[in-house]
């Protein structure tokens, strides 16, 4: 399959940064994380997915968590200097980002938003996060990912 570069990838190139692109199948009905695990045959907690979500004093930020787990918004409030935040709604997501649900990077947004990785991030040699279309995944190391996004790694998932 001939894949064209998104924005995401222009970017970690611009970087130098190395990764693999990954495609996987895409199931309109289930754009959940653990579907996306099961195609690449990775363990779900070395996916991550982004989040977009707006603070009520700084505005918008991203979040980068474990595929199988929920941020928590408490907890992110408090890393981003907010009293309180919440997902912004999913008609903003794409003219505020460029991407689609399903499609979101934490790389190669419209704008660069402050972005924050949850710490597990740092337990894997790799991890998967979407490169910036639905269908289509990277594989990089932890560390570069962060770097790229120039992102702060905090806690941020609800502990159960």
């Amino acid at each position: 399959m001939n894949v064209k570069k998104t924005n995401a990838a222009r970017q970690l190139d611009r970087l130098k940064i190395a990764y693999e692109l990954i495609t996987y199948e895409v199931d309109e009905s289930d754009l959940g994380a653990a579907h996306i695990a099961e195609q690449l045959g990775q363990p779900i907690e070395s996916l991550f997915k982004t989040l977009v979500l707006r603070g009520d004093k700084t505005g918008l930020f991203v979040c980068v968590v474990p595929g199988a787990e929920e941020v928590d918004l408490k907890k992110a409030a408090k890393v981003t200097g907010n009293k309180k935040c919440d997902l912004i709604p999913m008609k903003e997501l794409l003219p505020t980002t460029g991407y689609i649900r399903g499609g979101c990077s934490p790389i190669g947004m419209k704008k660069a938003f402050p972005t924050y990785f949850h710490e597990s991030i740092l337990n894997y040699d790799a991890v998967y996060c979407s490169a910036g279309q639905r269908g289509l995944q990277f594989r990089l190391a932890p560390s570069d990912l962060v770097n790229a996004a120039q992102g702060t790694v905090c806690d941020l998932i609800l502990n159960v």
